[in-house]
Parts: structure tokens; C-alpha cells; sequence
């Protein structure tokens, strides 16, 4: 175990390594110059030179890219190129709106999935499961972006039940409000995600309905739900737990859409602006720290995975 904790760690080290030099790559290749965008449209070649030379920009990639990286192992993930900030100061800042988010559409998925799920797998021959099925499965084919739209047409403007958009100036100052504002949008996260781990755990579900011991189980008198719920339940954890590092990847993407719809002041918005801007340095450090959080969740999660399911430390040994 201690021996796949480290490999673990150490694929997550080169994982991240691979990361920042293909977001550095990306990134130079965009069309586009800060150094004119800093200088504006009235700016002369010599101060466009000139500021390039101030930021670094005429070195050599190879160059940048140590710099930037020395700069990283220190704790620096370095500042906008625009308005001096420091990155990291600027991601705590936005993420006081995004972690909310991407936690609250978290619960709404959980909330949605698992009782369903399991709730489909034990009606799965009846009228019940197969609509859920096909509910779920219409409902993840749809584009989150879509169902934020849709959910807005009806919620906010038919309804009037949510603020179509926005978040408070005051920020979480105003915890109510600012609770109010992030509802919808992480609803509409939520429902897409949650409708795609429906479908794992019901596939899990009916994994382990078929499995010797439930079926034991319920033929010494427990009905199918307790056998499942009691007998089956850690092998649909195990699926919820594994499916949920690609969900959490996939909160992200959708946070960043999401907050652009619902104008959210949120990492995601920040990110697109700095792209637009051309803020090279700040971008960055956005998408390493975006990227290196799903990394983490992915390897955190196949070592709990490992932990809790015997049948792996088995295969392993």
C-alpha cells in the first residue's frame, strides 16, 4: 500500500510537470501580444519593445519557462502582467465564489443521484426505472450552457424565483444573498451532473442485486432494498467514489461556462477574461491551479478507492 501511496504521488508530480509545460506551450502560441495590448493602440514599436523587455518576453522560452517554474516551487505563481496583482491573491479572491459553487452543485448532484439511482436500479423493470433511465439519460445529453438557459427562461424570468444573474457586491458580507445568487446556477450544474452519476449508480446497483451475497441475503428474508442498501451498498460507494474525481473535473469545465452565463465573479469568468486580455503570466497560474486540483482529486481518490475496496489490494499483492 505505502509503495502505491508513493507511485501514486510521484505519477501526480510528473502529471503536473507535463501540465505546465503544455499550458506554457499553449499559451505562447496564441495569436496576440500583451505587451501591445498594455501599450494600447496609440503605442509606438518602441514602447511595445520596451515593455516587453520590462515583463520578460524577450527571452528565450526555454528561459521563461524555468523562471516560471522556479517561481512555482517557491510558492509564486506570479503576477498579472496588466494589473500587477499577484495570481494567487487573485484566485483566493475569485474562488470565495467558484469553491461555493462547485460545492453546492456537488451536493445537488449527490442529492439527486444516489437515492434515484438506486431507486431505478431496484424498478428497473418496471415503468418507474425505465422512465428515470431515460429522463437521466436525455438530461445528461444536454449541454450544460443549455440547461442554464432554460432553467433561467423559467426560473428567473417566468417564475421570478431567482435573480437571473449576479452575485452581491458585498460578496459573502451578505451570506444570504449571496447563497440566493449562486442557487440557480449551481442547480444547473447540478442537475447535469447528477443525472450522469445517476446512470453509474444504477448500473453499480444492479451490479450488486445480481451479485450471490444480496441475493442471499434477501433470501434469508430481507427484502430487495435492505439487502441492497445493506449487503450492496459499499460496492455502489466504491462507483460514486470513483466517478466522482471525473465529476469534480467536470464541475470545473462547467463552472467556468456557468459563471459566464450567470456573470458570476467567479475563476472561471476571470480565467476567459485573461485569455481575452492576453494575460499570459495570470492565465498561467489559473489553469495550473485548476489543473493540478483535478490531479490531486483523481490520485486522493485512487487511494481511498485502493483503501476500501479489498478486491485491489488483493490484485495487487
Amino acid at each position: 500500500m505505502i509503495r502505491f501511496v508513493f507511485t501514486r504521488i510521484a505519477l501526480l508530480a510528473v502529471g503536473l510537470l507535463v501540465a505546465s509545460a503544455l499550458i506554457f506551450v499553449t499559451l505562447r502560441v496564441l495569436p496576440g501580444d500583451v505587451a501591445q495590448v498594455i501599450a494600447g493602440t496609440d503605442g509606438t514599436p518602441d514602447q511595445v519593445r520596451a515593455i516587453r523587455e520590462s515583463l520578460g518576453l524577450d527571452q528565450p522560452l526555454p528561459a521563461q519557462y524555468v523562471d516560471w517554474l522556479a517561481g512555482i516551487l517557491t510558492g509564486d505563481l506570479g503576477r498579472s502582467m496588466l494589473t500587477g496583482a499577484t495570481v494567487s491573491s487573485e484566485l483566493l479572491e475569485k474562488s470565495q465564489v467558484t469553491i461555493p459553487l462547485a460545492l453546492l452543485a456537488l451536493a445537488i448532484a449527490l442529492i439527486i443521484a444516489i437515492p434515484l439511482g438506486i431507486l431505478s436500479a431496484l424498478k428497473h423493470r418496471s415503468v418507474t426505472g425505465s422512465a428515470l433511465s431515460m429522463v437521466s439519460q436525455a438530461i445528461a445529453a444536454v449541454p450544460v450552457v443549455w440547461a442554464g438557459m432554460l432553467l433561467v427562461v423559467v426560473f428567473a424570468v417566468g417564475l421570478g424565483w431567482f435573480p437571473p444573474q449576479g452575485f452581491p457586491r458585498a460578496g459573502w458580507d451578505e451570506p444570504a444573498r449571496a447563497l440566493y445568487s449562486l442557487l440557480l446556477p449551481a442547480l444547473t450544474i447540478g442537475v447535469v451532473e447528477g443525472a450522469v452519476l445517476l446512470r453509474f449508480i444504477r448500473s453499480a446497483a444492479l451490479e450488486a442485486l445480481g451479485q450471490d451475497y444480496v441475493r442471499t441475503a434477501a433470501a434469508k428474508g430481507l427484502t430487495r432494498t435492505r439487502a441492497l442498501i445493506t449487503h450492496g451498498m459499499p460496492n455502489v460507494a466504491l462507483t460514486v467514489v470513483s466517478v466522482l474525481a471525473l465529476q469534480i473535473a467536470g464541475l470545473l469545465v462547467g463552472a467556468v461556462i456557468i459563471e459566464q452565463l450567470f456573470n458570476l465573479p467567479g475563476i472561471g469568468r476571470m480565467l476567459v477574461t485573461d485569455v481575452g486580455n492576453r494575460d499570459l503570466e495570470k492565465v498561467q497560474g489559473d489553469v495550473l491551479v485548476m489543473t493540478g486540483l483535478v490531479l490531486v482529486i483523481g490520485t486522493a481518490v485512487d487511494i481511498v478507492a485502493r483503501v476500501i475496496d479489498p478486491r485491489q489490494r488483493e490484485s495487487a499483492a
